[in-house]
């Protein structure tokens, strides 16, 4: 088991080295008093088939880590782990996790726990609460999702 999660470590190390240097300044949402990111939460659970957009994820584990531009994600499982080392940028959520609708209003970063969430146009959006959500469900989400491109750009500077 330990040489298991040292190997995960160590493939987590490889992943960071060859990302972007871009990449590398980009915050990620974690929680207040840990370094977990979003939540803790498993984050290819958001990718099950039988998941739908108000839906409860699973919860990732302390032993199966991938560190991924600074912060920890954690996974349900080995399987899920590698999977997500091997192509971080596929399932990391837009905005790495931080309120799409705050963003759209010009409300800067606010982190989130993952358990408010939606795709639109085939991408993760994590939300801080149902009503931003619910925002985007019966608004103009591209004119949102636009709004939160720039002041995500803007807040990389």
């Amino acid at each position: 088991m330990v040489k298991s999660r040292m190997l995960i470590q160590w493939f987590s190390f490889v992943v960071c080295i060859l990302s972007s240097s871009a990449m590398a300044n980009e915050p990620v949402s974690t929680g207040y008093w840990s370094n977990s990111a979003i939540g803790g939460l498993d984050v290819l659970d958001y990718y099950r088939e039988d998941v739908e957009g108000s839906s409860s994820v699973t919860k990732g584990s302390e032993q199966f880590v991938v560190i991924w531009n600074g912060a920890e994600w954690h996974f349900e499982s080995q399987t899920s782990a590698d999977k997500f080392a091997a192509d971080p940028d596929k399932y990391v959520p837009r905005y790495n996790g931080f309120c799409a609708n705050a963003l759209a209003l010009g409300e800067g970063l606010i982190p989130t726990s993952g358990q408010v969430w939606e795709f639109f146009g085939e991408e993760l959006h994590l939300f801080f609460a149902e009503r931003g959500r619910q925002r985007w469900l019966n608004g103009d989400w591209k004119t949102y999702q636009a709004k939160a491109d720039r002041a995500w750009q803007a807040s990389l500077n």
